[in-house]
């Protein structure tokens, strides 16, 4: 996984969430307020999506490529599920 650029990412977004609870504490414009949330979620969509293309990538492959049954299914399980949960939002 890359660690590295996936953590930066998520200290940004935690940094951006920040500022929204001052903006909710300073009493800022609500519309204003709801932008910056919904550019949070982006950034934390597109964090997910760097984390399950790697997975996808080496995790998934490998178990794929391995002589265990019930993992490749387990694992083939956790993927579906991901995007079933994704697709309820």
């Amino acid at each position: 996984m890359k660690n590295e650029a996936t953590a930066k990412r998520l200290r940004t977004i935690q940094g951006h969430v920040g500022g929204i609870a001052r903006m909710v504490e300073d009493g800022e414009y609500c519309i204003d307020v709801i932008r910056q949330i919904q550019a949070v979620q982006a950034a934390l969509d597109k964090v997910s999506q760097i984390v399950l293309e790697d997975h996808m990538r080496h995790c998934l492959i490998t178990v794929i490529q391995g002589d265990d049954p019930a993992e490749r299914e387990r694992v083939l399980n956790e993927i579906a599920d991901v995007f079933q949960t994704a697709n309820k939002s």
